[in-house]
């Protein structure tokens, strides 16, 4: 039976107890507090006169607070208590707990109430995959009433502060606080757990007790508040629920927003509990689905990327001049190079998905200024391509795992071992070239063309990129192409062997615009077949085919990121319908699991479980997922710029009746979007023009 998990996060900031707040270490899921991808606590378990407490309710406040309203013993203790406890939990760059012990009686309440603390400083990697480690460190002091928590290694330095407001007995184990509540009264004390990473002078990054009170109370809600308005205000017909999850959506996205170390702005991390750290294709791919609504994402994302492009040849981190980052950690284990993760470069696509995102971000915010202060970057992108992605030389982009003892063997988005294989089950000779990164390679080189005409004064490479997008649109239709199964291969081998599994990666096709305009509608027709949509989405393979396990991750699971771009691709080429098939399902799934939309939902067919299936790896915050909402959104509305104009076609389910999408932020100022869904789905037309 699975345990209610309990989470606040904030940026790369989260903590994860179960339904009474408690933290105890749970070799199943990630429990404690966890900052810069290190667990400081690993134990926080409260306790009333020895007797552990039971859950009457919970507020969810925000994603970043949460308040546990408890009592003492078991469950026979619900009715007519004398005490009852709060545990008002918030979170920012460091982690405050608020204990209200309420006394209902008429005499006074003699207490003594514990908190056990305690820590590991495991490293991230190491609470997913336990080994060995070196033991932590602890040094307890009561005579200031603190208890420090600290590990050290050579330099790295990791260390957790306990403090209360309220005088308590402190030792190596935790707090003691020996107490007497008056008749009808209650005691309060605020527990602060200040996270420091010590750097070469020993500085502390972090907050003190007060300012982080002030700073949750007063500039984190606001902050939330501002960018709920910021973003455009949307109003549905059909009821609250629509507006629910698109309200929930931006707040995923702000709560999963941090700022690196050496970086000024917030960019989004993956998501809970273990992508919450920078992840280039996700930041990516979020940027690209929020360009309607947040632009900001996308610019800090640019920019962080380009600062840390990869700029030598280093096999151990798989970096390469011109690529572009897919991973960057902050643990132990990347400090050390147990693992490659401090800045991990293998990924095939994030590099034209950078090109592709620059060229998109024009198009909607105008901000040519970013493009100009980005050429460097990009035109090394796009060199990356042709010079390290082409390891064959037959102008296909592939990967091959340098990094054989801790690197990825699979790195493109679905990069998990078993991901890329013929339809019987045989994994794919390497080097592999898998579909959707050509799709990516040929959208990026017309994208890189258009910004180096218009922007970079360069139209000789504008040609060049144009001639040779053409070529591998015509070379790709030639030998990806299977005429006797009418679609896409998911890979070719290294000599030229197609692996002809059917699988969602046909969708990114349409999206980059690779397919020719003869083979959408077949393209199309497989996508929303019952082998591949099960009516919630697009599966990642399709059943019917050997590997196809609906619980396998990306061998039939439905992602909502993946269904986020197919649909764009669908309306792309005209498939409206099928497009608005698959955001209605996205949508359905949103509203029916409520608050965050996880990262992936099991593959079985909608009718038969009626109930979208969460599977136990599945993150949830996700930035990418929270971002497909809002990019299912702006695709059924018909959203796309057009010079300063930005042109509304819609074609909306059914399900979501009339929506007004207001405020839309872009060139053109801000702009209105209405939307109203037709059984025939015939498409509408609206322009707004800058005020």
């Amino acid at each position: 039976m699975r345990r209610e998990r309990v989470h606040v996060v904030t940026g790369n900031v989260f903590a994860v107890s179960d339904a009474q707040g408690d933290m105890e270490v749970d070799p199943r899921t990630p429990i404690g507090l966890f900052s810069f991808d290190t667990r400081f606590v690993s134990r926080w378990v409260l306790t009333v006169d020895g007797e552990r407490l039971q859950a009457l309710s919970r507020d969810d406040m925000t994603l970043f607070e949460t308040r546990f309203f408890l009592v003492p013993g078991a469950a026979s203790h619900y009715v007519d208590a004398d005490v009852s406890v709060i545990r008002h939990r918030s979170l920012n760059d460091s982690f405050n707990e608020r204990l209200t012990i309420l006394n209902h009686s008429a005499e006074p309440a003699h207490l003594v109430v514990r908190m056990d603390v305690g820590t590991d400083f495991a490293d991230i990697s190491e609470v997913c995959h336990p080994s060995p480690r070196e033991t932590t460190t602890v040094e307890a002091s009561s005579t200031d009433g603190v208890l420090r928590l600290r590990y050290q290694r050579q330099r790295f330095s990791r260390e957790a502060v306990v403090s209360s407001t309220a005088p308590g007995e402190v030792d190596e184990g935790g707090i003691t606080f020996r107490i007497t509540v008056p008749p009808r009264g209650k005691w309060i004390t605020d527990l602060h757990v200040a996270m420091i990473i010590a750097g070469g002078a020993g500085h502390d990054l972090r907050s003190s007790l007060e300012s982080h009170r002030r700073q949750v109370r007063h500039d984190m809600r606001a902050d939330l508040q501002a960018w709920l308005d910021h973003a455009p205000l949307l109003v549905a017909e059909e009821g609250g629920g629509l507006a629910r999850v698109y309200t929930n959506a931006l707040a995923d996205l702000a709560a999963l927003r941090y700022r690196p170390l050496s970086f000024p702005d917030r960019v989004p991390v993956g998501g809970l509990p273990w992508a919450m750290t920078l992840y280039g294709r996700d930041a990516l791919v979020t940027g690209l689905q929020t360009l309607a609504f947040i632009p900001e994402l996308a610019s800090a994302t640019l920019r962080l990327l380009a600062l840390g492009q990869g700029a030598r040849l280093d096999d151990f981190h798989e970096e390469e001049p011109g690529k572009i980052l897919a991973e960057q950690r902050y643990g132990e284990s990347a400090a050390f190079g147990d693992q490659p993760t401090a800045v991990y470069f293998g990924a095939a696509d994030t590099t034209p998905l950078f090109v592709i995102l620059l060229d998109e971000y024009e198009h909607w915010t105008g901000d040519a200024d970013l493009v100009r202060q980005l050429r460097h970057p990009a035109r090394m992108a796009l060199d990356w391509i042709d010079e390290y992605g082409d390891l064959l030389g037959d102008g296909y982009l592939r990967y091959l795992c340098r990094n054989r003892r801790s690197g990825l063997a699979n790195q493109s988005w679905k990069n998990s071992p078993d991901a890329i294989v013929h339809r019987d089950g045989r994994e794919a000779a390497v080097p592999r070239a898998t579909c959707e990164l050509q799709g990516y390679a040929y959208d990026a080189k017309l994208r890189g063309a258009r910004l180096a005409r218009e922007f970079w004064a360069d139209p000789v490479y504008a040609d060049r990129l144009e001639r040779e997008a053409a070529a591998l649109k015509e070379r790709f239709n030639r030998d990806f192409w299977l005429p006797e199964r009418e679609h896409y291969a998911l890979a070719l081998e290294p000599d030229g062997t197609p692996v002809e599994t059917l699988t969602s990666n046909i969708g990114h096709l349409l999206w980059s615009g690779i397919v020719t305009e003869e083979r959408a509608a077949a393209v199309a027709g497989h996508l929303l077949s019952p082998a591949l949509f099960n009516g919630w989405g697009v599966r990642t393979l399709a059943e019917g085919q050997l590997p196809y396990n609906p619980v396998g991750a990306h061998v039939g699971a439905v992602w909502p990121s993946d269904n986020s771009l197919i649909a764009a691709g669908l309306r792309r080429y005209h498939h409206d319908e099928e497009a608005s098939r698959i955001a209605a399902g996205i949508f359905a799934v949103a509203g029916l699991l409520g608050g965050s939309l996880p990262e992936v939902i099991a593959g079985y067919p909608r009718p038969v479980t009626r109930y979208p299936v969460q599977l136990p790896v599945a993150g949830r915050p996700q930035s990418w997922s929270a971002g497909a909402l809002l990019m299912l959104l702006a695709t059924a509305l018909g959203l796309r710029p057009c010079g300063d104009n930005l042109l509304v076609n819609p074609a909306l389910p059914e399900e979501l009746g009339r929506i007004e999408l207001l405020d839309i932020p872009g060139r053109w100022g801000r702009a209105d979007a209405y939307g109203r869904a037709r059984p025939t789905l015939t498409p509408g037309h609206r322009v707004r023009r800058p005020d």
